[in-house]
């Protein structure tokens, strides 16, 4: 299987919860009728992004007992038979209390295959434009994470993680085909940086790249980008929009990355006598 239909939500998310939800459902199902055969959430999908946020509306992340924002997961990706990369929610991991911004990815059958807490928290400071501290309320993961379709295998990271490209590299070393960022960029990184880092992770590890951002909302206290977008492995946008909700489709050609690896064979150039592999570490 090499033609896989991706689609990103971007979602215009709110102060309600089960709102949030709801409409994330009906996209999602939208998605799938289009022909989607992955589709991808945004960062933070049920609950507005912001650190006096996370607690509020964090949960607990267990199928055996499943919360609402959980069991909604399982059945958007149940009911519409696609690989669901559910955005990230604020985690409470239940042993010790702490916080996470936490990915979960689902089957076609609704089972959850993959999980990613965010491994780098978005701590900037921009003067006169934006603060933020994710880790005054949040703890980082410690784990990379690849999940396995039949197009092949994925790797998923959430937002800022984007910016080290280490977690990409290692992801394609392993055999991964894209990476899927659910990501929430602002005002300020988003014109920046936001494609700039996908296409950069794209043509560096010749594979699929794409990031799911909320639509903007002005009346919010944090201003997303938008402009969720799909890179190809010669780094050329397959698909992108602007910041107003909707959802963007990509075909992806998985026969490609051998197309570029062989017209660009840097994977058979790289001079590990000079430098490491960081994909061999651990």
């Amino acid at each position: 299987m090499t033609a896989l239909r991706l689609a990103l939500v971007q979602l215009a998310v709110g102060a309600q919860k089960t709102a949030n939800l709801v409409s994330a459902r009906s996209k999602v199902l939208a998605a799938a009728k289009a022909g989607a055969n992955m589709v991808v959430l945004p960062e933070c999908f049920n609950s507005p992004y912001g650190t006096q946020y996370f607690s509020q509306y964090a949960e607990e992340i267990d199928t055996a007992s499943p919360s609402e924002s959980i069991k909604a997961l399982s059945e958007m990706a149940r009911d519409s038979k696609v690989f669901l990369v559910g955005g990230s929610i604020p985690e409470r991991e239940k042993s010790t209390g702490d916080l996470f911004n936490t990915c979960t990815v689902w089957s076609p059958e609704g089972e959850l295959v993959a999980k990613h807490r965010k491994v780098h928290l978005f701590d900037i400071d921009f003067p006169g434009k934006i603060v933020f501290k994710e880790s005054e309320v949040l703890k980082p993961g410690n784990s990379l994470t690849e999940f396995s379709t039949p197009w092949g295998k994925f790797g998923v990271a959430i937002c800022y993680d984007m910016r080290f490209p280490e977690v990409a590299m290692i992801a394609a070393r392993r055999g991964c085909v894209g990476m899927i960022y659910p990501g929430a960029f602002n005002q300020t990184t988003g014109p920046l940086h936001w494609e700039l880092l996908l296409r950069a992770r794209a043509v560096d590890n010749q594979i699929f790249t794409a990031a799911c951002s909320p639509a903007l909302d002005r009346s919010a206290t944090y201003h997303a980008w938008g402009h969720s977008t799909i890179v190809d492995p010669y780094a050329r946008i397959v698909a992108t929009t602007s910041d107003a909700e909707d959802i963007v489709y990509g075909d992806l050609d998985l026969d490609l990355i051998g197309n570029v690896r062989q017209a660009v064979p840097v994977y058979s150039q790289r001079r590990f006598d000079l430098y490491p592999d960081v994909s061999a570490a651990g």
